[in-house]
């Protein structure tokens, strides 16, 4: 798959192709229609699909200060996009220039002089040019001056999570928020997943037997509530089922809220420096402070069993 950054990245001979345009923040399911269909559709034309996305976050040039958590950073969707098929990813640098373009202006300098739409697949709800003015009549609209076709598709999933409520990032984010993390896979259909480098924290956790990698995640991230999950560590390509902590620490006074994974029954491992992800199967308990040492050895025990049962059943169901 091909990623591109910014207009100059796209090759001088790109003829036509099928493309999306989307935040598609977490590529969820709902995320995963349209993605897919566009891909679907570019395979039946016999042309490449191309997803176009944005960064940093629009919101947060047009109201600066509102950057929403985010569930996936660009390099994991550019990683979620290739799964389904898709064939080139343009990141365009969401710029208050950029935010200023008219949508009849951004059509012309997106889809026609550059990427040679042949058609463009949207959800219902696509907004796009200065103010949000363009929607997809009138993308339909501009497609007819310009030679290319539009394709809708509801993207509205609905299950059990949230209630009901139809899936959508807002609602992932919510229900990371409040660590329902189980509701949150539902609807990116996985697990959510955090990323940073692992550093150096107090070292409490080697002190006490079980050493865990102190993650400093990424900027923006959508981090659970505090409580202890179960999950996975991924580092230098290993997937190890993990114990999770999420919170400040407060049996020895902590202030900064931190992530940081124990891998089970793992032993030895040196990860300090090492980018790796922390994905959140289920939540197992909130954060609690404990009369002694002793007590809090044992909750961190049951913690490590609890989880593993929990991941156990959880791989067990998937064979």
């Amino acid at each position: 798959m091909q990623r591109w950054r910014g207009l100059e990245d796209i090759p001088q001979d790109w003829g036509r192709s099928v493309v999306t345009i989307g935040s598609y923040d977490g590529v969820h399911r709902g995320h995963q229609l349209i993605i897919g269909r566009a891909v679907e559709r570019a395979r039946e034309l016999g042309v490449p699909s191309v997803v176009v996305t944005f960064d940093p976050h629009p919101s947060e040039v047009v109201r600066p200060g509102s950057h929403p958590p985010l569930l996936a950073p660009h390099h994991r969707r550019a990683e979620l996009m290739a799964q389904l098929g898709v064939d080139a990813v343009l990141v365009l640098p969401f710029t208050s220039e950029f935010s200023k373009l008219s949508a009849a202006d951004f059509v012309v300098k997106v889809l026609v002089d550059k990427l040679h739409a042949k058609l463009v697949v949207e959800g219902p709800n696509f907004r796009f040019g200065h103010r949000a003015a363009g929607n997809v009549e009138v993308l339909a609209e501009l497609g007819r001056t310009y030679d290319y076709d539009v394709e809708v598709i509801d993207l509205r999933v609905r299950g059990e999570a949230g209630g009901g409520e139809p899936f959508s990032s807002t609602l992932t984010r919510r229900l990371v928020t409040e660590g329902d993390v189980e509701g949150a896979a539902e609807i990116l259909g996985r697990p959510h997943r955090v990323e940073g480098v692992v550093v150096r924290g107090a070292q409490r956790g080697r002190e006490l037997g079980y050493p865990t990698a102190n993650v400093e995640t990424l900027p923006h991230t959508a981090i659970p509530a505090d409580g202890v999950y179960a999950g996975w560590l991924t580092a230098d390509g290993e997937r190890m089922p993990a114990a999770i902590s999420v919170g400040t620490n407060p049996q020895f006074d902590g202030t900064e809220r931190t992530v940081e994974a124990y891998a089970i029954d793992r032993v030895g491992l040196d990860l300090y420096g090492l980018h790796v992800a922390v994905d959140f199967l289920a939540y197992v308990r909130g954060m609690a402070k404990f009369d002694s040492i002793e007590d809090l050895l044992e909750a961190i025990g049951n913690d490590v069993k609890r989880s593993t049962e929990l991941i156990e059943a959880y791989e067990a169901g998937r064979d």
